[in-house]
């Protein structure tokens, strides 16, 4: 049953945010097309220059979107109870992950392994290998790619929804007078600025060193252990009064300290190996500062969300809607255009801009002329089915229905 914690106001911040850390997320993605990491293909104009950016985002660009999936799980199970949670989010989950796994990501694989010289031929004579588990390719297809973040929020999903209803009546009772002793009094912003980075610090000092990201799910124990974390962060707090409030109140000194580290952190990773053959006792001490550098920018996006972007408009509407089949598709699109445009000897600048905009503009024109338009696709890019409504499937193709 749905659990009777008391009402909480629609949080239009937070879905901001959300669009906000999609849309970086798929510049994120578009830049690793460029830097010199590597990923699924590369640009010939692969270089260092925008690794600093990367940098400063790659801490908590998906700890916030987990951290706010967290949230949301909170008032969907409080709306809908644990069970019908736990079947909705199967669905609204699930389905896009088989489907992109079966359809989405394959161009992915199919255009990494023609780059490396494991495959010839075209996507149609690579389909049937690519779907076939027994494959001999140097990479396991087929993959989830990029949509590891929606399988492991499933997976996250069906282990907390169980206990949800009993979760939220503790945060709703005793658990406000904890987080109203530790966030309420004369130092709360400085305990929110700090104690949360605990369980990832200890993370950083144990999981991480013996078991780095592999998104494979069933052994990426590090990984899991800090999105988890985050995730039941938001949960528990989503509807914590004390919470948000210190969020306003550490405000000013988040955006501080997010600038401090961030100029400090971006100087030390430039010069790494120097600095670290140099003065080996700065290892650490920046390890923690990046954790601390990454808490903190969640905490000053949060309070700046709060301040600034806590109101409705059609515009919201629609990209709360658009966001979700946007993230399926732009990695695809990334890898499409920037396989191709690199190989037409554009300069540099001019790639960058076709690939990054094309993928933006892909992604808007499939989302509006096809998948939200089309009743079977809608399921496979996680958006609830037409209405059986007459008035409602108009207010949805006009762009001013719910979600």
């Amino acid at each position: 049953m749905p659990t009777a914690a008391p009402a909480f106001p629609r949080r239009h911040d937070l879905d901001w945010l959300r669009i906000i850390a999609f849309g970086l997320l798929i510049l994120y993605h578009s830049g690793m097309f460029y830097v010199t990491w590597g990923w699924h293909v590369k640009s010939v104009h692969s270089g260092p220059e925008a690794e600093w950016a990367m940098r400063l985002l790659n801490p908590w660009r998906l700890a916030l979107l987990f951290f706010i999936s967290g949230v949301a799980m909170r008032f969907a199970a409080d709306k809908l109870g644990s069970s019908k949670l736990a079947r909705e989010r199967s669905v609204r989950l699930g389905l896009p992950v088989l489907f992109g796994m079966a359809v989405v990501v394959a161009p992915q694989s199919w255009l990494q392994l023609v780059e490396s010289g494991e495959f010839q031929g075209g996507f149609l004579a690579f389909w049937p290998h690519y779907l076939d588990f027994g494959s001999d390719f140097s990479i396991i297809t087929p993959t989830w790619n990029h949509l590891w973040y929606v399988v492991y929020l499933l997976v996250y999903t069906l282990m907390l929804a169980p206990f949800a209803g009993r979760i939220s009546r503790f945060m709703a009772g005793r658990g406000a007078k904890v987080t109203e002793f530790l966030f309420g009094g004369k130092w709360g912003p400085l305990v929110l600025l700090t104690l949360p980075t605990t369980p990832f610090l200890i993370y950083r000092m144990t999981l991480d060193r013996y078991f780095p990201t592999t998104h494979d799910l069933v052994w990426d124990w590090s990984n899991h252990a800090h999105s988890l974390t985050i995730l039941i962060f938001g949960f528990l707090l989503a509807k914590d009064r004390a919470f948000w409030s210190a969020i306003q109140r550490a405000l000013p000194w988040g955006i501080v300290l997010v600038l401090t580290l961030g100029v400090s952190l971006t100087l030390i990773w430039n010069g790494w190996d120097q600095i670290t053959t140099e003065h080996d006792w700065i290892i650490w001490p920046a390890r923690f500062a990046r954790i601390f550098y990454a808490w903190i920018m969640i905490v000053t996006l949060l309070g700046l969300g709060q301040r600034y972007l806590n109101r409705p408009s059609r515009v919201l509407t629609y990209m709360t809607e658009a966001i979700f089949p946007w993230y399926i598709l732009h990695q695809t699109l990334t890898v499409m255009l920037g396989f191709w445009l690199t190989r037409q000897g554009l300069p540099v600048g001019v790639e960058v801009l076709l690939v990054i905009g094309g993928t933006f503009v892909g992604c808007a024109v499939l989302h509006e002329l096809v998948i939200r338009r089309v009743g079977f696709l809608r399921p496979v890019f996680g958006l609830k089915p037409f209405s059986r409504s007459p008035v409602s499937r108009k207010v949805i193709a006009a762009g001013t229905g719910g979600r």
